[in-house]
């Protein structure tokens, strides 16, 4: 099975009430353990890279690590990059085996937003791969969030038929209270998603699929561990994974997570360090690293996204 892209995915999401992961990889192994969660689970899934990632892991190192993958589990992939802030970094990434791209050109006003968007869009469809776009200002890891303001840097409903007419994207990140990073709340401040926000915005555009980033739920058992083992995580709150379940029945078909594993994948190495200081050997402690990130995906799979067994025959 080659890559894919989001389009068919979606459809079915869509259809049958569920999302599917987009899981941010920064490593080998957090790949494999995301591919493997996939194959067990029967779940399609987005491999999701940062511009940082490609930096760190090497365009064509990244691009037949993924291959191999799908090759070996033969599992439905779509490879795709998350946040790209300009352009170039999307045509990069079109232009070298993405079969999906998010240009993200939020910080700009809305029809300098739709310009570069449009621009994206013209040049990856021509090539038969899928744009994302943001719509609205998803909170970064130290800003407020005001859950009780009724837009405010939410996604406006009113602009989203314009944004997504004039641009031609294929899927719309909104904001509805969801954020990046680990701290994505106030010690005490409750989260809540904005489902009367996104129930205006599913009248606007019936069909269409949406995205939420920054949904990350910060397994509090999993942040107990890195700190049990000499790390200094602060409180973290992340999004009730009851309340991702509940916006994957609605029309919310992509779903991304990324701090979940990377605090998982911490948490066991720094528990084998401190346990067992003698060793050395790297796969000794990789290894239990990557197995747990696995089962967390796929409980997420299983339980929260809904996505076991919606992989295409």
């Amino acid at each position: 099975m080659a890559l894919v892209t989001t389009k068919e995915m979606f459809k079915r999401a869509y259809k049958e009430h569920f999302s599917v992961g987009a899981f941010n990889v920064d490593n080998l192994e957090t790949l494999q353990a995301v591919i493997e969660a996939a194959a067990e689970t029967k779940s399609p899934v987005i491999i999701a890279i940062t511009e940082n990632v490609i930096k760190y892991f090497g365009i064509a190192y990244l691009r037949h690590a993924i291959e191999a993958a799908v090759e070996t589990y033969g599992v439905e992939v779509a490879l795709h990059l998350d946040h790209g802030k300009s352009i170039e970094i999307c045509k990069y990434c079109v232009d070298n085996g993405f079969t999906s791209v998010m240009i993200d050109a939020s910080a700009y006003d809305f029809e300098e937003n739709i310009r570069i968007t449009k621009e994206v869009v013209e040049y990856a469809h021509a090539k038969g791969v899928v744009v994302e776009s943001e719509l609205g200002a998803i909170a970064g890891i130290e800003e407020d969030i005001d859950v009780n303001d009724k837009y405010g840097r939410f996604t406006h409903p009113d602009d989203v038929v314009e944004f997504v007419t004039r641009t031609g994207i294929d899927s719309l990140a909104i904001a509805i209270g969801t954020a990046h990073g680990a701290y994505k709340f106030k010690p005490g401040q409750k989260p809540q998603l904005r489902f009367d926000i996104l129930d205006e915005i599913e009248e606007k555009l019936p069909g269409f699929p949406l995205v939420l980033h920054g949904s990350s739920s910060v397994p509090q058992s999993r942040l107990a561990l890195v700190n049990q083992y000499g790390g200094q995580m602060k409180e973290a709150i992340g999004i009730p994974e009851s309340m991702l379940t509940e916006a994957s029945h609605h029309s919310v078909c992509k779903i991304n997570v990324g701090t979940d594993l990377r605090v998982t994948f911490t948490g066991e190495i720094r528990k084998f360090f401190f346990t067992q200081p003698q060793e050395y050997e790297i796969r000794k402690y990789t290894t239990p690293a990557r197995t747990a990130v696995k089962e967390m995906v796929k409980e997420k799979m299983e339980k929260v996204f809904e996505s076991a067994g919606h992989a295409a025959k």
